[in-house]
């Protein structure tokens, strides 16, 4: 797998989980999850692009899959 496709896998995930997130949990926008984690509502656009290719910090995965609810291991699948 290279960087590129790494980088897509965890996005398209971070895009699945928050989706899955607003059904069962209530609404998580991409401006609500950026801020509840600190970063930029452009940086989760960007993370969650398929046209870009934008990598994340492991800390700031971290605070994606406390805030989500979800193992962060299910980003990388």
């Amino acid at each position: 797998m290279t960087e590129k496709e790494f980088n897509e896998t965890v996005g398209k995930n971070i895009k699945k989980y928050r989706l899955l997130y607003n059904v069962n949990e209530g609404e998580m926008s991409q401006r609500k999850l950026a801020s509840k984690i600190g970063v930029s509502t452009s940086l989760i656009g960007a993370l969650e692009s398929r046209k870009m290719s934008q990598g994340i910090g492991m800390y700031n995965l971290y605070k994606i899959s406390q805030t989500l609810n979800v193992p962060i291991n299910k980003f990388f699948e």
